[in-house]
C-alpha cells in the first residue's frame, strides 16, 4: 500500500465514522437516551426503563464485538482497553469522579453533545469545561496527579485484561474460540436480561439501545478492519489510520472533545489532523442538530442562575478529569470498552454508577437544605 492508498483509506474511515456518529447523535436526541437520567429514574422512581436501554446497548455491543473477534475481523489486543496492565485505581477513582460530575452537568459527554446540537447553551459551557480539564488531565496540571498517584497502583496480568484472553491464558484455549463460546453468549445474556418483560413495568422500546450498540460495533469494524494497515508504507509496522492512540478505537466522548477543541483552535497548524475521535464528536453534534431541526424541537436553553451555572461548570471539569483517568465515559467505557469485556471497563462502569448515585444523593441533600 502506497501513500495515496493510505490517504484514500483515511478519508473512507473519517467519512464512515462521521456518518455513523451523525446517526448516533440523532438517536440520542430523539430517544432522550441518557445514562445519568437512567440512574436518576432508578434512584428517584424505581423505574428501570431507560437503564434497560443502556444495558441492551451494552449487550448488542458485546455480542457484535465478540462475534467479530471470533471471526477474526478485529483483534481485541489492538484496543486501548485490553492491555495487560490493569490500572484499577484509575478506573475506580476516575469512574466515580465522572459519575458524580455527570449528575452536576445534567448528563455525560455524549448527552451534552446532543443537547448542544439541540440548542442548549448550558451544554456548550459543559463541553468547554470538559475539554479544558480533559486536556489538563492528559498533559497538564492534573496529569501529574494521574500519573504519579493513580497509575502507580496497578496489576500486571500475564496476557490482556479482557475476559476471553484471561480465560484463554488459564485454559490454553484460543482467545478467538473463547470469544465465540464465552463472549457472544455473555452479550446475548445481557440483551435478554434487558429485554425480558417486567410485570407492570414501563415497556419502553429498546430501539435506541439496539441502534447505539450497533453503531459502536460498526465503528469498531471501521477502525479495526477497514482502517487497519498490516504494514504502513513509512514504518513497515501495523497501523490504524486516523486514530489519536494509533490503535483500534470506537466512540468515546471525553478526550475526543478536548482534541476537537484543540483542532478548532489550531486549525491552521498543518500538524493538526482530523481523527476518528474528532469527526465522531462533530458527527454527534451534527446529527442531533439535524434531528432537532427536522422535528422542530430545537430550543435555546440557558442557565437558571448562579448555582445552576456553577454546578454545570464543576460537573464538566469533573467529567474531564474522571473520563481521562478512567479511559472513557458512559459510552467510551460503558459501551465501547465493555464490548471488549475488559476488567478495567467493568470496574469503571461500576464506579461510575456509584458516583452517579452519590451525585444524586448530594443534589437531594442540597434541595432539602435549601428548603429547611
Amino acid at each position: 500500500m502506497n501513500e495515496a492508498d493510505v490517504a484514500a483509506t483515511t478519508a473512507q474511515v473519517l467519512w464512515a465514522v462521521f456518518l455513523l456518529a451523525c446517526a448516533f447523535g440523532a438517536i440520542v436526541q430523539r430517544s432522550h437516551f441518557c445514562t445519568m437520567g437512567a440512574v436518576a429514574d432508578i434512584v428517584h422512581m424505581g423505574d428501570w426503563a431507560r437503564m434497560r436501554n443502556w444495558v441492551f446497548a451494552m449487550g448488542v455491543a458485546i455480542t457484535g464485538f465478540q462475534a467479530m473477534a471470533a471471526a477474526g475481523w478485529v483483534q481485541p489486543r489492538h484496543s486501548i482497553y485490553t492491555g495487560p496492565t490493569l490500572t484499577w485505581l484509575s478506573h475506580l477513582a476516575g469512574g466515580a469522579i465522572f459519575g458524580f460530575g455527570m449528575v452536576l452537568a445534567s448528563g455525560c459527554g455524549s448527552k451534552n453533545l446532543a443537547r448542544a446540537g439541540s440548542g442548549s447553551l448550558k451544554a456548550v459551557v459543559v463541553l468547554m469545561a470538559l475539554a479544558i480539564s480533559a486536556y489538563a488531565t492528559m498533559r497538564g496540571l492534573f496529569a501529574v496527579w494521574r500519573v504519579s498517584v493513580l497509575e502507580r497502583v496497578a496489576v500486571d496480568l500475564p496476557a490482556g485484561q479482557d475476559l476471553p484472553t484471561l480465560i484463554g491464558a488459564a485454559t490454553d484455549l484460543p482467545a478467538a474460540q473463547l470469544a465465540a463460546w464465552f463472549g457472544v453468549p455473555v452479550g446475548l445474556a445481557v440483551m435478554a436480561w434487558a429485554a425480558w418483560p417486567r410485570r407492570g413495568g414501563n415497556r419502553t422500546p429498546l430501539w435506541a439501545g439496539l441502534g447505539l450498540g450497533t453503531i459502536v460495533v460498526a465503528v469498531w469494524w471501521v477502525s479495526g478492519s477497514l482502517g487497519f494497515l498490516a504494514e504502513h508504507p513509512q514504518t513497515l509496522e501495523e497501523a490504524f489510520v486516523a486514530t489519536h492512540s494509533r490503535r483500534m478505537e470506537s466512540l468515546t466522548f471525553v478526550a475526543p472533545v478536548a482534541y476537537s477543541m484543540d483542532w478548532l483552535i489550531l486549525y491552521s497548524d498543518s500538524s493538526r489532523r482530523l481523527t476518528l475521535g474528532i469527526v465522531g464528536t462533530l458527527g454527534v453534534l451534527a446529527g442531533s442538530a439535524a434531528a432537532a431541526l427536522a422535528t422542530r424541537t430545537f430550543r435555546w436553553e440557558a442557565f437558571r442562575g448562579i448555582e445552576d451555572t456553577a454546578n454545570h461548570l464543576v460537573g464538566g471539569v469533573l467529567m474531564g478529569i474522571g473520563g481521562v483517568a478512567a479511559l472513557g465515559c458512559t459510552i467510551g467505557q460503558g459501551l465501547s470498552g465493555v464490548s471488549t469485556l475488559a476488567l478495567g471497563s467493568l470496574i469503571t462502569v461500576a464506579s461510575l454508577m456509584a458516583g452517579a448515585v452519590a451525585g444524586l444523593r448530594y443534589q437531594a441533600w442540597r434541595v432539602d437544605a435549601a428548603e429547611g
